[in-house]
């Protein structure tokens, strides 16, 4: 063989295996089970990080002493208090607590105080090493999606997407039930409680049955994401979805981006939570569409179920989710199930 044919020939190997290489990085957790980090039992020590907006002290408290009436141990991180502007401390304060925090065995879960913006400023600067071989449960929704999405990508662990601390009622006997049994949920899947919700049927829902990964979060967050290492895995799992004060043309146009990066063909199922205080259309620049038909537009070519309505997202009705945790959505007629397998 000739030189040249030789090299051009060993260039175009190489680009192959190299293609194979990637193929296969993207698809090293698709037929592994999750990581689910360890249950925790009273004793066990819950952290309060702020990665992303600030809050403070007093805010915290009804969060702490409900943790402790759990009878888990709480440790503050030095964030709590903080602020740079909308920010709980500094990224660099930021990264440094939030690393304490997932590097010490002896922290169980991490309850991140509340949302806000900041996740994606300091993920790329948190090294996962020794949470990879300890895995700590990360609690939190909203811009901690990113965080989430993350580690379910890179490490197949499992992270609970729930309520935080800015949502604990103050007093607890005033608080509607609703509320409540979001909070409560958080015991229940920190402790090691099988998930399972039936939830009201709506009449937009498209029967079915899937079996899957449930993950997803903020629909902004998830675009976001898109083109970074912390890109949502979609590929045979169940997507569920939550916004807030968003226009709907900036959903369709969300959900344009997913569908056109090809994160709707191969679900399980979609879970579609709360769509809440959307903006407005400006007076003769109406959109025409509702929610409900803006996401069945995207996903009408295929066959996997579709539900509404499902109580997570911006809203008092926020229960917890196993992000990254097997499940199974039924949807039927006269039901509509999400359960934990």
């Amino acid at each position: 063989m000739k030189r040249k044919h030789f090299l051009k020939s060993m260039t175009f190997s190489g680009a192959i295996l190299s293609q194979l290489g990637a193929s296969a990085k993207e698809n090293e957790y698709a037929d592994q089970n999750p990581v689910i980090p360890a249950y925790l039992k009273p004793g066990d020590t819950v952290g309060i990080s702020c990665p992303a907006g600030y809050i403070l002290d007093k805010d915290i408290q009804p969060a702490k002493l409900k943790l402790e009436e759990w009878g888990f141990k709480v440790r503050l991180g030095y964030t709590v208090g903080k602020r740079d502007f909308s920010f709980g401390g500094t990224d660099e304060q930021r990264i440094n607590d939030l690393q304490i925090m997932i590097d010490d065995p002896g922290v169980k879960a991490i309850l991140c105080a509340r949302g806000g913006y900041g996740v994606t400023r300091i993920i790329d600067k948190l090294s996962f090493t020794r949470f990879k071989e300890n895995p700590t449960w990360i609690i939190g929704f909203s811009d901690i999606t990113a965080l989430l999405i993350h580690v379910n990508r890179n490490y197949n662990i499992v992270s609970i997407h729930s309520k935080m601390c800015n949502s604990f009622p103050e007093i607890w006997s005033a608080a509607e039930p609703s509320i409540q049994e979001s909070i409560l949920s958080i015991k229940q899947a920190l402790t090691g409680t099988k998930m399972k919700y039936t939830v009201p049927v709506s009449v937009s829902n498209r029967k079915g049955v899937g079996t899957g990964q449930l993950v997803g979060g903020n629909l902004s967050i998830i675009q976001n994401l898109m083109g970074t290492n912390s890109e949502i895995k979609t590929d045979g799992k169940i997507l569920f979805l939550e916004e807030v004060s968003e226009y709907l043309y900036s959903l369709d146009r969300m959900l344009i981006n997913l569908q056109r990066a090809k994160k709707l063909e191969k679900l399980s199922g979609i879970v579609v939570g709360g769509f809440n205080r959307l903006k407005p259309d400006d007076p003769g620049e109406e959109f025409g569409r509702t929610v409900e038909e803006i996401i069945m537009s995207k996903v009408s070519a295929y066959s996997f179920p579709v539900c509404f309505n499902f109580p997570v997202g911006h809203q008092k009705y926020n229960l917890a989710l196993k992000h990254g945790a097997r499940h199974i959505l039924t949807v039927r007629d006269d039901s509509v199930e999400l359960a934990e397998v």
